[in-house]
Formats: C-alpha cells, structure tokens, sequence
C-alpha cells in the first residue's frame, strides 16, 4: 500500500478505542467527540473490508483483525512517541518521572530519594503520586512501581518483581506498656485495630493466627494507606498491620513493637514500564537503584528475622 493512502486519522482512533475498549473514552484522550470516532472506525473497517469491533450493548471487543493491527499500532505510534520526545528534549536534560502509589512514596522511597540524588546528580527525579495505571504514554511517566496483591503483569508493558510483602500487627511502646498484656494473638482484639482500606488484611492475619472467626473485632479507624496507618500506630493511635517493608526501620530501632512472629503475605512491589530493556539512561539508572534499594530492604528484613 502507498504511504499517501495511510488513513493516518482513522488509525489514531482506532488505536485509542481499543487500548481503551471504548469510544467514549478514545473521543475524551484525543479531544473530538465520540460521533467522529464512530465514523473514522467505520471508515477504516470499510476501507479493510472487515470489521476492527464486535459492537455489543454497552460495550466493544476486538476481532482478530482489530487484535493484530492494535498490536502493531501500540507499537509503532509509541516509538514515534519516544523518538519525537527525544528530538525535542533539551540538550543535556536528565529527568526521569516515576508514577507510584502514595503510600509507597511516602513512608518507603522518599526517605531513601537523597541517596539517588548523591549518586547521580545529574539525574532530576520527578515523583508523580497516583494509584492509578498508566498507559507509558509521551505525556506520562516512563516508570512506575506498583504494589498488587496478586497481578504479575499489567497491558502492554513489562513488570519486574522487586520484592514480596507481608504484614504483621505492630504497636508503639507506649501503647503496649499501657494496654492489656499480648501473650497471645487473640488478645489484640482487646487492642484497637487499625485498617487500610478494608478490614480483609485483619481477617487473613487472625485466621493464620488460628484466632476464630467470631473472636475478630470488626471495629477501628478505616485509614486511606499505609502511610496514615503508620503515623497512627507511631501515636499510640492502636495497632497497626505493617507492611514490614515499609516499616522495617520502625521495628528495627524500636519505635514501633512487633509483638508477635505471624507474617501474612499480602502481595508483592512491582517495577512497571513499557519496555524495561529499552528505558532511557536516566530511567535505567534510577532503575538500577531501585533494585539495589529493594535488596538492600529485603536483606534488613531477612536479618531482623
């Protein structure tokens, strides 16, 4: 086919619907109405001759057809991203952005950000605090770290284990010296609870402790992450189920106790990129370092053990 006959706009919003699987959603990424996607996708099956969507009630699948040319487009349109990017760049600019959740920024990485910094210094880090996914579009982080309780690998784009995660309760000294002896597990339910999100996490925890069901209080504060969780525990607020990554130097150093030695797995930390082989050198770099800071991490863990 000649180079002058590529429908160029049809292909864009074809290829915006189906990373999506919607219409509407392709019309509010490229700024035109759902109208004008409708009819570039029916431009483009009818100019293919087959259809790219199997149109159902309130939503669309691909074919065969739609799968295969998607793949390529995502391909291709976001290396023309990455070159034009490059282009366009400043000479000698060095920022690598990073999409991560909040409480992993704010109680694991940015505490650590300050050695990143003494080694490259040349390297600017632009932190951007989101739980949602990215797509590793031109306008969107190059990297993102993840934490799933049971994902190992996201659309389009490749993941990288860095490191399991377990919980365990932990309660600051205050807290344990005024409250109700701990001599078993069943009595943190004389404790006040705190809970991320949902009260799942104390639940699995009680249940590995071979703490009955009916014996688990379903009360405490309902905190947004693990940062707030943290802070609340610190204050003597009741106790907490610590990611033992995130609050591995609290226990360390003795300003939250971890009373009991039941670890409950609850998922692992990821390193989500669209291509991790293919990173720019300031991404690759900070890369690098975020693998050495998560063994660095799991290695403190495995000797307070």
């Amino acid at each position: 086919m000649k180079r002058a006959r590529l429908p160029l706009t049809a292909l864009r919003s074809f290829e915006a619907a189906g990373r999506h699987l919607s219409f509407s959603k392709a019309a509010e990424e490229l700024f035109v109405s759902q109208a004008a996607i409708s009819r570039q996708i029916r431009e483009l099956e009818t100019f293919l001759r087959q259809p790219l969507f199997e149109r159902h009630h309130r939503r669309v699948e691909l074919t065969d057809a739609g799968r295969r040319l998607l793949d390529q487009l995502v391909t291709s349109f976001d290396a023309i991203d990455r070159l034009l990017c490059e282009l366009a760049a400043a000479p000698g600019q060095s920022v690598v952005r990073v999409s991560i959740e909040p409480s992993l920024a704010s109680v694991w990485l940015v505490p650590r950000l300050n050695r990143f910094r003494q080694l490259r210094p040349d390297i600017d880090v632009s932190l951007e605090v989101d739980v949602r996914l990215i797509e590793f579009r031109s306008d969107q982080p190059e990297l993102a770290l993840r934490f799933s309780p049971a994902a190992t690998s996201w659309p389009r784009s490749q993941a990288e284990r860095l490191a399991s995660t377990v919980d365990s309760p932990v309660l600051s000294p205050a807290l344990l010296a005024s409250g109700p002896p701990l001599e078993k597990p069943v009595d943190l339910a004389r404790y006040t609870l705190l809970h991320e999100e949902n009260r799942q996490g104390w639940t699995r925890w009680f249940e590995a402790a071979g703490v009955p069901a009916d014996a688990v209080p379903a009360r405490g504060p309902m905190l947004a992450d693990a940062s707030l969780s943290k802070q609340a525990a610190l204050l003597g607020h009741g106790v907490a189920l610590g990611d033992l990554l995130q609050i591995g130097n609290e226990v360390k150093t003795g300003a939250l106790i971890k009373p009991f030695d039941i670890d409950v797995a609850s998922g692992a930390y990821w390193l989500v990129a669209r291509d991790l082989g293919g990173l720019s050198e300031p991404a690759s770099a900070f890369a690098d370092w975020l693998r050495g800071e998560f063994a660095e991490s799991r290695h403190a863990l495995q000797e307070q053990a």
